[in-house]
């Protein structure tokens, strides 16, 4: 009976305790520095090559190489993998973003010349493509109103 009424006493003083000093945050700073890309399921539009006349660094900082199944596209964001389906013969390739453009208008993805044999158009030299997005690169994390996020704790640079 005793431990019953000491038992009681601590909790009627716990709960008549003052509550805790600290304010209830309004809001959380991690969201003031995440950067939205934009969400997308897939695309259709025109698709060019580029080959070994292209020489330089891309975007992302690697050394452009016409025998790597890569892709420029103007928004996506770089090292996402994209599946590119060419809608005239239904052969399709996984690419990796890594650099920006096409500069010309009414066109969406330039790939490299591995890509566009692999997606059989290279006679042509353009073709009418669906992109998929198949993967974002790490530190992108799906959001419920289907935008994607990049957190800044998340993304980890490295250097060679």
């Amino acid at each position: 009976m005793r431990n019953l009424i000491m038992s009681c006493g601590a909790a009627a003083l716990v709960a008549l305790s003052a509550g805790s000093e600290a304010p209830v945050p309004a809001h959380f700073d991690l969201l003031k520095s995440v950067r939205v890309a934009p969400a997308l399921v897939s695309e259709v539009g025109l698709a060019t090559w580029y080959g070994s006349e292209i020489e330089g660094i891309t975007a992302n900082g690697e050394e452009f190489d016409p025998d790597e199944l890569t892709a420029a596209h103007k928004t996506l964001p770089l090292n996402s993998r994209i599946k590119v389906t060419n809608l005239r013969n239904g052969r399709a390739v996984i690419l990796r973003v890594n650099d920006r453009g096409p500069n010309i208008a009414g066109r969406l993805l330039d790939v490299s010349l591995a890509a566009a044999e692999r997606l059989g158009f290279t006679k042509s030299g353009k073709a009418r493509v669906r992109v998929t997005v198949v993967r974002y690169p790490r530190g992108y994390v799906a959001q419920p109103d289907s935008t994607y996020v990049l957190l800044p704790s998340c993304a980890t640079r490295v250097s060679d």
